[in-house]
């Protein structure tokens, strides 16, 4: 690889910023700086074709103002912002799609600049990049919804809900669901793995309007739904396989959906053997199918816009004095685990600006097996070197971020590809610099700020590298196999790091071309076993099991779930996925605020040798198992329903 280099970074086409200027990746977020530098592939926008028109962006704004603020400093020609945002008074967190002006704004409005403390990217592909439905306007006052529900409510966010499913009726077999707000637009979406040159839009007469106060999506009400089953119904039976035809329902044509077996433990009433009967068993739902662009990325690209947008969807189908419970049976892999990424900290606030008649539960994440995180502390002039297996065949990007603590300095990174003796150019803080290959396109990035918008403490190296296979010829593609990564402390003092693979898995019943990238050493114990030294301090490699958590449920005010055993063996009563209460590793130095420990823990197992729990599948009288946090969360749920 002699002559091999870092070339700088382009100025972004969209965001029109100069990347390679001094200080100009610094308090950004790295994923729109590497989006911008391969022009939206990863995001499905083909080399050669013109750029999004919108992308979506989740704003925090800066302390002492909120959304109105923000609405009143902007125009909907280059921001626009979903009415929901307006409901809670004093929220400094909105979803918002945005054209290149916005960002020429940010540079030469002060006053706009001073209202936003930072931004994310969304997943911009689909519907995503065209401009809102009635958006917010200056002036504009909070309209609330029709049907608002009181008493208690359970809120779930997830994908292919089988409303009609008789765990979802009640005693007069309607639907408890009474509002449902599906948030892609098309049939035929343009997510992983299916790129089809037409989409079909759904059909509003049948799919619902569009929620004025999202501006995105379609709806169904409660009445609507319960008017679509009265027409399937024939000789007393419902045919729900011609309802959710009808309504267009595509995921539902499935015999498993996650967020139908979610809810069902959330909230239904059980099965002849264990019947359920309680306030959670008869209780309304607010349901809120994610975009399936968002379920088929398990990278969690589109994570903070559309759970955001979930979040004030439901709580907009509430009457005020509502005590509502929000499941979240999402996640991720990546991210600060603090606490402080924009979409924890949203939900914090929300939580506080309700004042206790608002609980989120959230699962604390099934990867503790799977090799995805390493951490470890440098003295100086020591070196640390992660041989990251990046696999053949994989048509999504794959990521690495690197987290420091606040104040490290003199900590430098360098990459050598599969294949090469000799590494990239070291980085040092501040720097950042593309590997391209054929056609000008970037194999790898790495950027490395001295701040990020992706947390606010310290500071996250982003190392993002292309799919490693691709079927179109002029693409590019990156080499599979072992990259090492070298950290290397040429400071006064010793600094620790966290490495976080982002979770690139495939989801449940698709084929998306992904395949999970993971840490390779040959000291660490790949058995399994509970007890094992990989969770004590003196573990010879910077494979962590502990520390390994979903990075959705590192916030202060939301409840994160671990997982157990229904019938505990000799081993031990943890499922092996889940993080541990309490933490096996506790004695490891680790950065300021980071969460290891599951607020509570609740069955997903039932016991080691037959992983997962029984819920519903997608029709009436089904049953499946499925595994991991994601049914121990809403087992939580269900108890705050019950309580509440």
């Amino acid at each position: 690889m002699s002559g091999a280099t870092w070339s700088p970074l382009p100025t972004g086409e969209f965001t029109g910023t100069d990347w390679s200027a001094p200080g100009a990746i610094d308090g950004q977020d790295p994923y729109l700086i590497w989006a911008e530098a391969d022009r939206f592939a990863g995001y499905h926008f083909q080399r050669g074709h013109a750029l999004p028109k919108w992308i979506p962006i989740v704003i925090e704004l800066s302390a002492g103002t909120d959304v109105p603020a923000l609405v009143d400093a902007s125009s909907t020609r280059w921001l626009q912002i979903p009415r929901a945002y307006l409901n809670v008074p004093g929220l400094r967190f909105c979803s918002a799609r945005v054209k290149k002006k916005f960002f020429d704004k940010l540079r030469s409005d002060a006053h706009l600049r001073g209202l936003i403390q930072r931004y994310e990217l969304g997943l911009p592909v689909d519907h995503h990049t065209h401009a809102l439905i009635d958006p917010c306007t200056p002036g504009s006052q909070p309209t609330p919804a029709p049907g608002r529900l009181g008493g208690t409510v359970l809120g779930m966010i997830d994908g292919g809900l089988a409303f009609a499913n008789n765990q979802f009726l009640n005693a007069h077999g309607r639907a408890r669901v009474k509002h449902f707000w599906r948030q892609d637009e098309c049939q035929d979406g343009n997510w992983p793995g299916n790129q089809p040159q037409h989409h079909t839009p759904l059909d509003p007469a049948r799919a619902g309007p569009t929620p004025h106060d999202m501006g995105y999506g379609h709806e169904l009400s409660g009445a609507a739904i319960d008017a679509a089953m009265a027409a399937h119904t024939h000789h007393g039976r419902l045919d729900e396989d011609a309802l959710y035809e009808y309504l267009q329902l595509w995921d539902l044509s499935k015999p498993v959906n996650h967020g139908t077996h979610v809810t069902s433990l959330a909230c239904g009433s059980g099965n002849p053997l264990h019947p359920m009967d309680d306030a959670a068993s008869r209780c309304d739902l607010v349901a809120v199918q994610l975009d399936w662009s968002n379920v088929l990325d398990t990278s969690g690209g589109a994570m903070n816009v559309s759970v955001l947008d979930g979040l004030m969807y439901i709580l907009a189908r509430c009457a005020p004095g509502a005590k509502v419970v929000v499941n979240i049976s999402w996640g991720t892999l990546a991210g600060p685990h603090d606490g402080s990424s924009i979409l924890e900290a949203a939900m914090d606030q929300l939580i506080a600006l309700y004042g206790g008649a608002l609980q989120i539960a959230v699962p604390a994440g099934n990867a503790y097996q799977s090799r995805t995180h390493a951490n470890a502390t440098l003295a100086p002039g020591d070196a640390v070197a992660l041989h990251w297996r990046v696999q053949p065949d994989d048509r999504t990007e794959s990521f690495l971020e690197l987290w420091l603590p606040e104040g490290a300095q003199g900590l430098t990174i360098s990459v050598t590809p599969p294949g090469h003796s000799q590494p990239l150019p070291t980085l040092p803080m501040g720097q950042a610099g593309l590997w391209t290959g054929a056609y000008g396109a970037p194999l790898c990035g790495l950027i490395y700020p001295s701040s990020t918008a992706l947390g606010t403490r310290g500071t996250c190296a982003l190392l993002a590298i292309a799919p490693t296979f691709s079927r179109h010829a002029t693409v590019a593609t990156a080499p599979f196999g072992s990259w090492q990564v070298t950290l290397r402390n040429t400071g006064a003092t010793a600094t620790l790091f966290d490495a976080y693979i982002e979770r690139d898995d495939v989801a449940l019943g698709q084929n998306t071309g992904a395949r999970q990238s993971y840490l390779e050493d040959a000291r660490y114990d790949t058995s399994g076993n509970i007890g094992s030294f990989v969770d004590h301090p003196d573990d010879p490699t910077p494979i962590r099991r502990s520390g390994t958590f979903n990075s959705l449920s590192t916030g202060q005010n939301t409840v994160s779930v671990g997982g157990l055993r229904h019938h505990p063996s000799a081993g031990g009563h943890f499922a092996r996925y889940s993080p541990r209460k309490p933490d096996p590793d506790a004695g490891r130095p680790q950065r300021p605020g980071v969460k290891k420990v599951p607020d509570t823990l609740k069955p997903c197992d039932d016991n080691p040798a037959l992983w997962g729990v029984l819920g519903a599948g997608s029709r009436s009288g089904s049953v499946v198992r499925l595994a991991g946090t994601s049914s121990a969360a809403p087992l939580e749920a269900r108890a705050m329903v019950n309580s509440a």
